[in-house]
């Protein structure tokens, strides 16, 4: 059984609807007020589930920890600026929860990739966390960086969002799957709004074992491709940017993506 509610700030379910395998929330007339959520209810914890909470954020496969996920529903204007203008946005909204197939869970893909992530640790995998996110705006939160979008010649509000690190020389992003899974390749969508941006010449990928690889990067607008030996790891950071000697401030993380499979135990 999957259930899928809108709850208001006390808890009290506005919206109910549960089904075997996938359900749906369909509303009409009725626009999101400040404080509501969304939850997703599962059998059981570990269960990878296909969530697409909002026309305006795209499908989103994730491993939920717990049998209970909250996403407060997005109306801040600091948040809102992350995310497409529509995003919550009028009174008709259609919201979905489905539990993935076997194949859909073990295919070969972008591990990396959730646009669902949130800001703060959830329960809900992969989750990108940083130690450094510029003047704690969302433009700028880790998550941008594995949200699936990779426009990277401009910087700021959608559809720019990325990863920054306020100038900060030990700032580090990591990415974590939630459980142990199998990766040999990464691709990085380094941010490129030349001359206001620099660009990293260095990075370190390291494993969840402290394994580390450094790697070489350039600043080509489309994505980087680093193959790497198969491992197995619960998380991938990286750290010790390098930046270029030029006289601007700013490089940043558009996009991380991380190729693997989870394993079967």
């Amino acid at each position: 059984m999957i259930t899928i509610k809108l709850e208001n700030e006390l808890g009290d379910i506005l919206e109910e609807r549960s089904n075997d395998n996938d359900t749906y929330l369909a509303l009409k007339r009725r626009e999101y007020q400040q404080g509501e959520k969304i939850v997703i209810e599962t059998d059981n914890p570990g269960r990878f589930v296909w969530v697409k909470l909002d026309a305006a954020i795209p499908k989103s496969l994730v491993l939920l920890k717990t049998t209970r996920w909250e996403y407060p529903v997005i109306l801040e204007e600091n948040l809102k600026k992350a995310y497409s203008p529509n995003v919550f946005s009028g009174d008709r909204h259609y919201l979905t929860a489905t539990y993935a197939t076997e194949k859909e869970i073990f295919e070969y893909r972008n591990l990396a990739l959730n646009a669902h992530d949130q800001k703060n640790d959830t329960g809900a995998y992969p989750h990108a966390f940083a130690n450094v996110e510029t003047r704690d705006d969302a433009t700028f939160f880790a998550r941008n960086a594995i949200d699936g979008m990779i426009a990277n010649e401009d910087h700021g509000s959608y559809p720019y969002q990325s990863w920054g690190i306020n100038r900060q020389e030990d700032a580090e992003i990591t990415i974590d799957f939630g459980k142990d899974v199998m990766v040999d390749k990464i691709a990085l969508v380094l941010r490129g709004d030349y001359p206001h941006d620099s660009y990293w010449t260095h990075v370190t990928l390291e494993f969840d074992d402290g394994t580390q690889l450094l790697l070489q990067t350039t600043n080509a607008m489309g994505r980087q491709f680093f193959e790497l030996d198969s491992r197995l790891t619960s998380k991938v950071t990286l750290k010790n940017l390098i930046k270029n000697d030029d006289e601007s401030p700013f490089p940043a993380l558009t996009e991380m993506e991380v190729y693997g499979h989870h394993i079967k135990y």
